[in-house]
Formats: C-alpha cells, sequence, structure tokens
C-alpha cells in the first residue's frame, strides 16, 4: 500500500463525537459481541477468573428499556466461575464529557489527568490494528467464467491499518470497511478522508437494522483536491451499520465482449450429466460457420463482429447507426431482445437457498432470443440476475413535472415453466445492493409483459431471482422447471442508446435549430416544430408531448391544473334534471380522515387492522393522505425523527399492529399501499372507465338523492391487479350526519374490498347534500292582525339541503280587516237604495205630466168633426197652469206607462201620440 499524499489510494481516520447542535450519543455499545461459553466439569487446569481475565457488557436493551451488566472473560474456555450477571443501569444512563462508565460498580468517574473522554461519543485516531468492532471484506464484482479464480485473487484486497490512518486497495476488487453501533439517541459520525484518485469510486452509506440504507443522496464522496477533509452524518437511534466501500471497477464499465462468429457447443454448467453412460448424447461439433446474429437496438456491428453503442444523436435497430433527422431526439435507454453474450450492465450468479452464500457459479444462460435459467446446485437455489442502471435521464423536450413522479419504466417480457411451487421474483435496489421485492409470480406462467414505473432518479439495480422450490433439499430433481426472459427495456437511461428519435421543440440559435423544452402544458406539434398549449379541461401525458392528442380529456366532474399534469375536483359538483339543477359544496370534507376495517388475526393468533386514510377532493389536486411504515421506529421516543418510509396518495391504506401487541406505547403503522393516486371523474353514474361501484355494497339511500361517486385509481400495477388498483367513494346526503359525518365499509367486505384490487367506501354526511335553493323553501302568510299581515318562509320537510341560500326575512304588510269592508258595504249599499228611491219618484212624477198632455190631446180628438173650429192655441203656454181637471183612466202600469213614454218621444222633444176618432175615421198625426 502506498503512503498518504499519492494520488492513487484512499486512506481515511474515523472518529465519532459529539456536536452541540444535535442530541449527543450514549455509549456506543457495538452488535459484535464476543462469543463465550462456561464449560462444565472443566478439568484442574481451569481456575477462577482474575479481574485482568474478564471485562463487563451490558446485554441489549429489552422493550422496557432495562438491560444486565454480565462478565464477559477475554479469552473464553481458559478461567470459570466468573461474576453472576447484575441489573444495569437504564438505558438512557450517560457520562458527561470527561467522565467514563466504570463498569465495576456502574458510576461515572473523572478521566485521569492526561486522558479526556468524549462522553456519550468514542473516537478511532490510532490504527496500528484494526480497533474492535470493525471488519473488512472483499469482493469481485467480475461475475463469468473465472469467478472462483477471481474471487481468491481478491482475499488479500482490504483496508489496511497504518498507524494513525487506515487505507484502502487499489485493485479491481471491492473493499469494504463496516462498523456496527447501537445509538440510544440519534448522533453523527464524523470521518476524515484522503481520495484524490477518481478512477476509485469511494462511496460511504448507513443502513438500519432492517439492512435498509438511508436515502443521503451524498454518499458518493467528492474527491479531495486539498489534501484531508471532513465529512459527517447523521445518524438515527436504534442499530447502524456504517459502510466504507471502495472498488476500481463497476460492473457497467466493463468492456463488451464480442459477438460470436462461429458455433459452439459447450455443456451446460454445472454439468450433471455423463456423456459416457449408453444412450448418451455428444456434444455437437463446434465451429460450425454461421450468421452473426443482430446486435440489440441503438448498437451497431464492428468489421471484428462487436457490438458498439451508436453515438448520442443517432440511433439504430442493431445494423447501422443513423443520424436522428432535424427536430428530432434520440430516445435514449436500454432495449435487450437479443441475448447471444449477457450485456456489460448485468451480472449473473447464484445464491444457496440454505446458508444464503453466493456459490460463485452462473445462474442464467443466453439462448439467442432469450435468456433463462441454469440448473443450479440445488432445487432450492436463487438463481440471480441483475441489471444496473447508473442513472436516468427525461428527454430534453419534456418539461420536469413536479406533480408526475415517473422519471423512467423498465418492461420485460418473460414466461415460467413450472412442474411444482417456483417462484420468480422481481426486486429494485436503489443506491446499494439491498433490494426490494415489487413482485412475485409463483408457477408457471405463460408468456407475459410486466411494466415498473422508476420514480427516483438515483443509481438503480433490478434483479430476477428464481427459485424452483422452497424445500430445503440439497438435491436437483426439478431442472427443467425454468425461468425465460425474452426482452428488457429501459427508458430514459443515462448514456444510454437509441432505437427511434422522437420529434421535439425546436430553439433557434446562432449554430441553427436545437432541441428544447417546452413550458409546462404544452405540447409539440410534429410538423413545425413549436409548442401549443393543451385545450381547457385537458391533461399532458407524460413523457408523449407530440400533438393535440397527447392532451387527454379530463373525467366529468374534474377541471385541469395550472400546468396541465393532472385533474382534480374543487370540491364542487352539479347535476342537471329535467325540473331544476342540483350544486353540490363538499369543501367540508376536504380535509383527510381516516378509518379502520374490523380486526384481522395472523396464524399465532396476532390482531391487526387495515387502517385507511382518505383525501376526497381540493387542494388544487395535491394528495394529502399519508400512510407510513414507523417499524424501525419502535424504539424512538415520540416527538423525534426516524427512518421512516411514507407513501402520499388520495386514499392508502397501513397495517396497524395495536400497541396491546407490540407492547410499545404506540401501534406500529407497516405495509403503506397507495389505493388511489388519480382523480378519474365525479359521476352519479355506478360505472366510469371501467370502474364500478354496486350499490348493492351498502345500504340503499331513501332520501330520493342520487349518491355522487368519486373514481380513483393507482398506479401500482400487480400480478393479481393487472389493470392497477381502484377505489370509489360514495358520498350521501343525510341531514341527520354532522359534519364531517362518518365512513362506512362495505358490509360483506370489512377490508373494504372484496377482491384486492377494487376498495369502495361510503361517506354520509350533512354536506353531501345538494346546496339550497328557492325551490327548497316556501311561504306561509298569515291572518290580517290589527292592520297588519305577515309572510314567514320555511324550508321544506324533510329539509335536503346544506348551505347554499338563506331563507328570506319574515316580510310584514298593512292590511284592511273584515269589520272595515263589512262596514264600506252597507253604507255603499244604504247609498245605492236612496239613490234608486229618488230616481223613481222623479220619473214617476214626470210621467204624470205627460199623461195629462196626452189625455188632453185625446179628448179634443173626438170633439172634431168635419168642419172643426179654429183652436185658439196649439198646446199649453209657458207658464199657463191646467185649470181643467180632466181625469184618464187608464188600465196601463206605472211601467207600461213609462215605457210609453220613453218610446214615443220624438227626436225634437215632443211626443208623438196617434189618436183616433170617435167615427173611426183615418188617423191625425198632430
Amino acid at each position: 500500500m502506498a503512503e498518504p499524499g499519492h494520488s492513487h489510494h484512499l486512506s481515511a481516520r474515523v472518529r465519532g463525537r459529539t456536536e452541540r447542535r444535535i442530541p449527543r450519543l450514549l455509549r456506543l455499545l457495538l452488535w459484535a459481541g464476543t462469543a463465550f461459553q462456561v464449560t462444565q466439569g472443566t478439568g484442574p487446569e481451569l481456575h477462577a477468573c482474575k479481574e485482568s481475565e474478564y471485562h463487563y457488557e451490558y446485554t441489549a436493551c429489552d422493550s422496557t428499556g432495562s438491560r444486565w451488566r454480565v462478565a464477559v472473560p477475554h479469552t473464553p474456555g481458559l478461567c470459570t466461575s466468573l461474576p453472576d450477571p447484575v441489573k444495569g443501569t437504564e438505558c438512557s444512563f450517560s457520562c458527561n464529557a470527561g467522565e467514563f462508565l466504570d463498569m465495576k460498580d456502574q458510576s461515572c468517574k473523572p478521566c485521569a489527568e492526561g486522558r479526556y473522554s468524549l462522553g456519550t461519543g468514542i473516537r478511532f485516531d490510532e490504527w496500528d490494528e484494526l480497533p474492535h468492532g470493525f471488519a473488512s471484506l472483499s469482493a469481485n464484482m467480475e461475475l463469468d467464467d473465472s469467478a472462483a479464480e477471481s474471487t481468491g485473487n481478491c482475499t488479500s484486497s482490504k483496508w489496511v491499518p497504518r498507524g494513525d490512518y487506515i487505507a484502502s486497495n487499489t485493485d479491481e476488487c471491492t473493499a469494504t470497511l463496516m462498523y456496527a453501533v447501537n445509538l440510544k439517541q440519534s448522533g453523527t459520525v464524523n470521518f476524515e478522508y484522503y481520495y484524490p484518485d477518481s478512477s476509485i469510486i469511494f462511496e460511504f452509506f448507513v443502513q438500519n437494522d432492517q439492512c435498509q440504507p438511508n436515502a443521503d443522496d451524498s454518499r458518493w464522496m467528492k474527491t479531495t483536491e486539498k489534501g484531508w477533509e471532513f465529512h459527517s452524518v447523521e445518524l438515527n437511534r436504534g442499530n447502524n451499520v456504517l459502510y466504507w466501500r471502495t472498488t476500481a471497477f463497476s460492473v457497467w464499465t466493463k468492456v463488451p465482449k464480442p459477438v460470436l462468429t462461429q458455433l459452439m457447443y459447450k455443456w451446460a454448467k454445472p454439468k450433471i450429466c455423463s456423456e459416457d453412460l449408453e444412450g448418451a448424447v455428444k456434444l455437437p461439433a463446434s465451429g460450425v460457420k454461421t450468421h452473426c446474429p443482430p446486435c440489440n437496438p441503438g448498437f451497431f456491428k464492428t468489421n471484428n463482429s462487436t457490438c458498439q453503442p451508436c453515438p448520442y444523436g443517432s440511433y439504430s435497430n442493431g445494423s447501422d447507426c443513423t443520424r436522428c433527422p432535424a427536430g428530432t431526439e434520440p430516445a435514449v435507454g436500454f432495449e435487450y431482445k437479443w441475448w447471444n453474450t449477457l450485456p456489460t450492465n448485468m451480472e449473473t450468479t447464484v445464491l444457496s437457498g440454505i446458508n444464503f452464500e453466493y456459490k460463485g457459479m452462473t445462474g442464467w444462460e443466453v439462448a439467442g432470443d432469450h435468456i433463462y435459467t441454469a440448473a443450479g446446485a440445488s432445487d432450492n437455489d436463487f438463481m440471480i440476475l441483475t441489471l444496473v442502471v447508473p442513472g436516468f435521464r427525461p428527454p430534453q423536450s419534456v418539461m420536469a413535472d413536479t406533480e408526475n413522479k415517473e422519471v423512467a419504466r423498465i418492461t420485460f417480457v418473460f414466461e415460467t415453466l413450472c412442474t411444482v411451487n417456483c417462484e420468480l421474483y422481481f426486486m429494485v435496489g436503489v443506491n446499494s445492493r439491498t433490494n426490494t421485492p415489487v413482485e412475485t409470480w409463483k408457477g408457471s406462467k405463460g408468456k407475459q409483459s410486466y411494466t415498473y414505473i422508476i420514480e427516483e432518479n438515483t443509481t438503480t439495480s433490478f434483479t430476477w431471482a428464481f427459485q424452483r422450490t422452497t424445500f430445503h433439499e440439497a438435491s436437483r430433481k426439478y431442472t427443467n422447471d425454468v425461468a425465460k426472459i425474452y426482452s428488457i427495456n429501459v427508458t430514459n437511461v443515462m448514456n444510454g442508446v437509441a432505437s427511434y428519435c422522437r420529434p421535439c421543440a425546436l430553439e433557434a440559435s446562432d449554430v441553427g435549430s436545437s432541441c428544447t423544452s417546452c413550458p409546462a402544458g404544452y405540447y409539440i406539434d410534429r410538423d413545425s416544430g413549436t409548442c401549443h398549449s393543451c385545450p381547457s379541461n385537458t391533461i399532458l401525458k407524460a413523457h408523449q408531448p407530440y400533438g393535440v392528442q397527447a392532451c387527454v380529456p379530463c373525467g366529468p366532474g374534474t377541471k385541469n391544473n395550472k400546468i396541465h399534469s393532472l385533474c382534480y375536483n374543487d370540491c364542487t359538483f352539479s347535476r342537471n334534471t329535467p325540473t331544476r339543477t342540483f350544486n353540490y359544496n363538499f369543501s367540508a370534507l376536504a380535509n383527510t380522515v381516516t378509518l379502520a376495517g374490523g380486526p384481522s388475526f395472523t396464524s399465532k393468533g396476532l390482531k391487526y387492522f387495515h387502517h385507511f386514510t382518505l383525501s376526497l377532493c381540493g387542494n388544487q389536486g395535491r394528495k394529502m393522505s399519508v400512510c407510513t411504515d414507523n417499524v424501525t421506529d419502535l424504539r424512538i421516543p415520540e416527538g423525534e425523527s426516524g427512518f421512516s418510509k411514507s407513501i402520499t396518495a388520495y386514499v392508502c391504506q397501513a397495517v396497524i399492529i395495536p400497541p396491546e401487541v407490540t407492547g410499545y406505547k404506540a401501534g406500529v403503522s407497516s405495509q403503506p399501499v397507495s389505493l388511489a393516486d388519480r382523480l378519474i371523474g365525479v359521476t352519479t353514474d355506478m360505472t366510469l372507465d371501467g370502474i364500478t361501484s354496486p350499490a348493492e355494497l351498502f345500504h340503499p339511500e331513501s332520501l330520493g338523492i342520487p349518491d355522487v361517486i368519486f373514481f380513483y385509481r393507482s398506479n401500482d400495477v400487480t400480478q393479481s391487479c393487472s389493470s392497477g388498483r381502484s377505489t370509489t367513494i360514495r358520498v350521501r346526503c343525510n341531514p341527520q350526519k354532522t359534519v364531517p359525518g362518518s365512513l362506512l365499509l362495505p358490509g360483506t367486505c370489512s377490508d373494504g374490498t372484496c377482491d384486492g384490487c377494487n376498495f369502495h367506501f361510503l361517506w354520509e354526511s350533512a354536506a353531501a347534500c345538494p346546496l339550497c335553493s328557492v325551490a327548497d323553501y316556501h311561504a306561509i302568510v298569515s291572518s290580517c292582525v290589527a292592520g297588519i299581515q305577515k309572510t314567514t318562509y320555511v324550508w321544506r320537510e324533510p329539509k335536503l339541503c346544506s348551505g347554499g341560500i338563506s331563507l328570506p326575512e319574515q316580510r310584514v304588510t298593512i292590511c284592511k280587516t273584515i269589520d272595515f269592508w263589512l262596514k264600506v258595504g252597507i253604507s255603499a249599499g244604504t247609498c245605492t237604495a236612496i239613490l234608486l228611491t229618488v230616481l223613481t219618484c222623479y220619473f214617476w212624477k214626470k210621467n204624470q205630466k205627460l199623461e195629462y198632455k196626452y189625455s188632453k190631446l185625446v179628448m179634443n180628438a173626438t170633439l172634431k168633426d168635419c168642419d172643426l173650429p179654429a183652436a185658439d192655441s196649439c198646446a199649453i203656454m209657458e207658464g199657463e197652469d191646467v185649470e181643467d181637471d180632466l181625469i184618464f183612466t187608464s188600465k196601463k202600469s206605472l211601467f207600461g206607462k213609462i215605457k210609453s213614454f220613453t218610446s214615443k218621444r220624438t227626436p225634437d222633444g215632443f211626443d208623438s201620440v196617434p189618436l183616433k176618432t170617435s167615427s173611426g175615421g183615418p188617423d191625425m198625426d198632430l
């Protein structure tokens, strides 16, 4: 190993100390304790242990915070009669800086002159040998036919103590320095390092007791330019394993191996058959010339028949590279569909199913158009295939979308052929070798495709593991059970290759047009290369902004957000009927609510619940429901931050284990699952976009107001839920349920689902009733009292509305009573009667005068003969009195007389009366 100052190795000084800005570390208790045993019936050579031959250690803390002090011999088996265990100090006990814990009497004592103590920390600055608790491991990343030999060459490639520092290796082996520590409080780890050589990859990361790494992006250490540099990382309470790892070789930088030009035959390894037995098949002769198989898309074939990646800006179908036309950009990624050799960024091995050790064997074999699992050493071995991607880069023409977390996706086509209970696992690891199972297929599965969405731009590993049987048998009975992968396609890979070019938005510059990104919510016109905004109430497809068809309409009852990335409901809804329009406002239901299903029990009788968190609408489409996995936070006091995994969705589910089962003050939340990632629409119909909300799952509504149903989908696609999960929330008007109301699960499906894929909820609340309008109230008019009449407005019963308009205020008007109108009627009748009497008298008197005149004329007519005497006068002159008291008797009634008077009057005001002579002569008119 070279000395410090040279540029081709890495050195580090590790130390831990307290900082004023964070809680101090308690005394560190290492995981790696010295094993000891007490031999019964020992010979006379064993003696009672002296104090110099043993030391004290604390046991791990139990759930009550208690521990024991035990004596541990320095060398097991050399002495006997160790002190009995005694009750230890409480787990939260610690000494101050400048003091140390005397384990003999378990008390804090001051440090001697010339010595110091960090109190709750420990420092390592003497590296004459590897300190207790540290471990150094080595491995070889090159897994090929010479894997066993290469691994043997790496046994000496470890971290080596160099006095005042420790140095790593410089070869192509991977050297890992580990230190395990159990912290009683959160704290920090600090170390100085010297790392001048960029050809060596140096990483530092921390794993908890669940083998889960921290999410710190600073795990990749930066090269040092000015000597030693300082690095600090915060640690969580509980178990932590610190890793310093170096390697000068990366799996994705291997030199591509040549494509075969001759047909070669080899026995599959390990060889489990005999070619010497009778009837055995002989190995065909090798060396037969055949056509070179094509390269994978994005690669081209060189003159020496090797496959090389096309340069950026070009694409290929596996033969020649072609420059992308103007106005387009390469769609970079990895597409593997020809399996002549294992790709350079993939590796394969075998993991023992009994002791979980790597056997240095090939787990998967290439076979032209597919890759399949090899025989392995036993049927319960795991056949491992791993693909490592250094990072992802979305297309330049795609604007970063804060709402949509998809950065890339992986799609593969596979099948399994099994006679027993085989299993194929697909796992994803982020920033480390730790893999998280994503999906599992059991038994034989026909040829099918599976897609996984990648939501984090970081170094990612994809692992396929195939196990023929779970029985622990060191035999090979089911070697014909295989798993096959036909193609693997990863999109948006950093430094990837392209099989085609996609249109992009053009930006004019001095050197010509170049691709640029469109603003959020804009699509690219394929013909002109310009950006256009999506129409209203549409959203833009992620990573496919080409043409107006990329703008997808929002569902009923929803609208788009500002950047056209999602559709959401603003807690309002309208429903039209032939008679009226019903308007709804669900703002009172916008806050998150929780609901727990009925209790369930494990096979051992432990109780647990399915706990749901729902956020209905509003919030500009932001998903507000959060479900957490706090299993690793069990021993962290309330209020302190811990390492937790959580998901955010419209609706999510978690498994809750109550405190009486765990023994802790709070319950445990685990296995969070998203049930609703996007809102499909809001309607009163029972079916939308292939999702159905059966009405028979809940008790029927009785008010005549249809339920308003919110439809959601989840992005998680599983083996049993090939279309992903879906969720429906029925919002029902119930005036008896005050805000926020009550949530119900289906009576026949206590966990909210009857098939594991479609979840249904009923939310009853007064806030779910339509807004009040003029059709929801009527007027009541009171009687007139003391000249005042009141009009009062009241709601129709039963009241089936909420919010909206308010009742109009009472209206008061002036009115007249019945007595008043009776008096007016009597007065009017009396006046009318008097008037009629006066008129009758008047006409009667006038009729008497006319009758007299008439009688006079009749009498004069009877005296006439042939020679009439000359009349003294024609009529009674004005002012003359009637002196004759001639009485004319007539049988006509008064009414008849008035009629005669009114009908015989001439236009000049005189009466015309027909007269007859007594002799019956001709008539004469006067």
